[in-house]
This record gives C-alpha cells, sequence and structure tokens, in this order.
C-alpha cells in the first residue's frame, strides 16, 4: 500500500475570516495560540504512554496481542454463528463504528458464503426489548458473547452478562463458559475475578486506556478481527497518523492544527461541534466521537482547581441525510457550532443514473451521472452553504474507507481530543461528571455501600404536581 496516496487530509480554509467573515478565525487569533498549542504538544510529548495517556502506545506495544487476538478470532469464525459484543460506550461505540467503516453495509444479511465472519451485534443498552428481540433472532448455544468493562462493575454490562450467562448455563451447563469471553482489567474489579472462578477466556485491557480511548486495544480489535478486517492494518494506520503529528508545528501536525482551531472557535461562542460524515460507512463514526469529545472535554475543573465549565457539545448528522433536517439550522441559526465535514474521495462502489424522465428537465439532468458524483457534489455544495452563510467549519477527507484509513482517522480524533484537553488546562482523561449517576443508580437498586446515597436520594426535593400535566 502506498501510505501517502492514503493520508487523510485536513482542510481548514472555513475557519478564517477570509472564507467566513466576520465570525471567522483571524491569522492574529491562530498565531495568538500558537505558544499554547506547543506547550500542549510537548505536554503529551511528555506524558504519552504514562498514566491515562496509555492509549498512545497502542499501535506499538501489542504484538504479541494482535497474534493472540487473530487467533481466537480464527476459532470463533471456526465454531460460532453469532458474535455478540455485551457492553456500553467505548465498549460498543467503537466496535459499531469500525464494523460499519469496513464491513458490508448490510453484513449480518449477507449469505454465510459471502461474510466473512458470524453475524455481529453490539448490545449498547439494557433496554429490556432489545435483550427479548437479540434471543429472538439468536441460538445462545452457537454464539459467542464477549463480555466487555474495564472495573466489572458497570451495570449494564454485567446485567446483559447475568441474563445471558444464566441461559448458557441452562442450556450448556459448564460449557458455558466456551461461549464467553471477558475484556477487561488484569488485576483489578469482578470481571477478573469471574474469570479465575470460570475459567473464561479473556484479553486484556491495559490500565492507561480509557473506555473512550479502547478501540485500538482488545475492546474493539477482537470484534474486528472476528469480522473479518485487518487489525494489523488499523494499527498501522494509526501509527501512520502518529508520524504525522510528530512535530509541534500547527502547520505540519493536522491534530494539532484542529485542536488550535477548535480552542479557537470556543473562545470566540462555538460551543458545539457537528460531526457530519458523508458516507454511511463512516455514519457511526459520529457516535463513536461524541462521547470521545465530549465526555473527554466536558469538564467543570481545570487542572488548577478553577471553575471553568469547559466543553463543546458534540452532534452527530450525516450527509446527505441530514440536509434534509439539520443544514437549515445550521447555515441560517446561531454562531455557535464548528462543523466537521468527512469527505470520500473514492467510495468502494458507484451506480451509474440511468436514462429516464426525458421531458422532465428538472430530474434528467441528473442522468448519466453516478451516485457517487451526486453525493460528492451535495458534500461540496453544503460545505460552500455554510461557509457562505459565514458558519466555521473544516473538513477531513479519507481517499478511501479502508482499515488503513479508519486507523488514521481514530487517531487523529483521540490526538485531536488530548491536545485540545490540554489547551484548555482540564484533565482530558477522566469523567467524574459520570459517577453521580452511575452511584445514584447503584442506590436506587440496592447496592451495598450506597446507603448514604440513598439517603440523599430519599431526601431529594418532592416534585409538584402543579408540573406534572
Amino acid at each position: 500500500m502506498d501510505m501517502e496516496k492514503m493520508r487523510l487530509r485536513l482542510d481548514v480554509n472555513n475557519m478564517m475570516d477570509t472564507a467566513v467573515g466576520a465570525h471567522g478565525i483571524t491569522q492574529k487569533e491562530l498565531d495568538g495560540v500558537i505558544p499554547k498549542a506547543k506547550e500542549a504538544f510537548e505536554y503529551f510529548k511528555k506524558n504519552r504512554g504514562s498514566g491515562m495517556m496509555g492509549w498512545s502506545e497502542l499501535p506499538y506495544n501489542q504484538q504479541e496481542v494482535v497474534k493472540q487476538l487473530l487467533d481466537t478470532a480464527a476459532a470463533i469464525r471456526s465454531r460460532f454463528k453469532n458474535f455478540v459484543v455485551l457492553g456500553i460506550g467505548g465498549s460498543a461505540l467503537g466496535p459499531t463504528a469500525v464494523q460499519q467503516a469496513i464491513n458490508h453495509l448490510h453484513y449480518n444479511e449477507l449469505s454465510d458464503q459471502k461474510r466473512p465472519g458470524p453475524r455481529l451485534y453490539v448490545e449498547d443498552n439494557v433496554d429490556p426489548e432489545r435483550m427479548l428481540a437479540l434471543l429472538d433472532v439468536i441460538d445462545p448455544a452457537q454464539t459467542c458473547f464477549n463480555v466487555i468493562t474495564k472495573s466489572g462493575s458497570t451495570s449494564e454490562t454485567m446485567t446483559q452478562y447475568l441474563v445471558i450467562n444464566d441461559i448458557l448455563q441452562q442450556r450448556l451447563g459448564d460449557a458455558a463458559k466456551e461461549n464467553i469471553i471477558a475484556t477487561t482489567s488484569a488485576d483489578k474489579g469482578n470481571l477478573i475475578k469471574l474469570v479465575k472462578s470460570q475459567g473464561y477466556k479473556s484479553f486484556i485491557i491495559p490500565d492507561g486506556v480509557g473506555g473512550r480511548f479502547s478501540e485500538l486495544c482488545p475492546v474493539g480489535l477482537l470484534c474486528a478481527a472476528v469480522c473479518g478486517i485487518d487489525i494489523e492494518l488499523l494499527l498501522k494506520g494509526a501509527a501512520y497518523m502518529d508520524s504525522l503529528c510528530s512535530e509541534s508545528d500547527i502547520y505540519r501536525n493536522p491534530a494539532l492544527m484542529a485542536a488550535a482551531m477548535q480552542y479557537i472557535a470556543m473562545g470566540k461562542g462555538a460551543n458545539i461541534s457537528v460531526m457530519m460524515p458523508y458516507a454511511d460507512s463512516l455514519k457511526y463514526m459520529a457516535d463513536w466521537y461524541c462521547q470521545l469529545w465530549g465526555e473527554s472535554l466536558g469538564k467543570r475543573y481545570a487542572l488548577d482547581g478553577s471553575e471553568v465549565f469547559a466543553g463543546q457539545t458534540p452532534v452527530k448528522a450525516l450527509g446527505v441525510t441530514d440536509q434534509h433536517s439539520q443544514i437549515q439550522l445550521y447555515t441560517e441559526g446561531p454562531f455557535d457550532k464548528v462543523i466537521t465535514f468527512l469527505a470520500v474521495d473514492e467510495y468502494r462502489g458507484d451506480v451509474a443514473i440511468p436514462e429516464g424522465c426525458p421531458d422532465i428537465p428538472a430530474v434528467n439532468f441528473l442522468c448519466g451521472h453516478t451516485m457517487q458524483e451526486l453525493i460528492k457534489a451535495e458534500q461540496l455544495a453544503t460545505e460552500y452553504a455554510v461557509m457562505k452563510s459565514g458558519k466555521l467549519s473544516h473538513t477531513i477527507t479519507l481517499p478511501q474507507v479502508n482499515a488503513f484509513t479508519v486507523g488514521q482517522l481514530l487517531y487523529f480524533f483521540e490526538l485531536e481530543t488530548a491536545f485540545t484537553g490540554a489547551m484548555l488546562g482540564i484533565n482530558t482523561f477522566d469523567q467524574p461528571g459520570v459517577e453521580e449517576g452511575k452511584n445514584a443508580t447503584y442506590a436506587l437498586l440496592g447496592r451495598p455501600g450506597y446507603e448514604d446515597k440513598k439517603a440523599e436520594l430519599d431526601a431529594r426535593p418532592a416534585k409538584n404536581p402543579r408540573f406534572i400535566i
């Protein structure tokens, strides 16, 4: 593969005042944040691979793990008809995004002969109807279940596990363990205890890898390998993006340039980040990005303890679909957004638009073109309309959507997030705001040790019936 030909491109022209006018970023503003961007780069460089930045070394330190993953994936493909991910958050969003990006858009509906692996289901919720629906379409005895939770105390994932394990025990008895693979911490939490007591096959989530940064470790790589995706190429793409972002010069580091632009935009009141891919294959990349960006940057406190209420609300959209639902707001609404367009140079297939409707010029003009021409024209036209309206946007272009370019894209967004968080002066890698809801859930369901939280909940103000209509 010619890596240079598969290199992602970042175009930030439409972030600048020279393109969008008064609400754009000036050269003076950009020059003014260069020192802060360089500080962010040096902070990342100094700390990469340590603490909760363990994810930064995943493209390089998993050779033995990858071999084990590939061997396990081959065994799963030879034995099971279905592969089910039991997880939530990064444990589900990453595998879903990569599967949608690289494999057939109707993967599960392909015949066994055409499908490169078992049917895949990612169960990322505890809606009881969803679990019942899954059980309607799979035979648990012919299904491998990958339970993913680092702590082993994630209520949603462990609920899924309890339901599935009970079914498997009833059907298979002691052999039930052969249908379960655990992905968890090496020595902390509840799931690793079950691995040891039940004899489950397991893979380890490295200590320095948080959920939203975990797609390039066994959390995401096992699922991808099971479904026939080239995980070595995925990691190679991530390493290539790392090399492209190895300098502190924002004009030679695309992730650092993107971070600098977003940092300035936030300071100018653009507190919404819209991710809008123009490819159905990249649709769920927006979902994955929403967790990465929102959970990493949405922080009340800075590292120095001061209240900052930082962050930028992520919003997902899909081109062309959401041109018919959201673009009206983006072009004529408030100046509070940055839109990231994801474009593709060459789609993996094309459909010619045949001749027809010769008496209707408003339809016939399409004839002789292709659907690829149409979607690319709509992307460029929407980019132009947003620019003309004076709103901020930038475009990331993938030459093709494949394992190598998706690896680049994942790592690009992880680096951009790390650089932006450093520029904001926050802890990019914790999520204290998530814990309150978790703790309240534990208390409501009677988890031991949460009696004080239950008392706190019981003492909350009573709801006024007047406002329940």
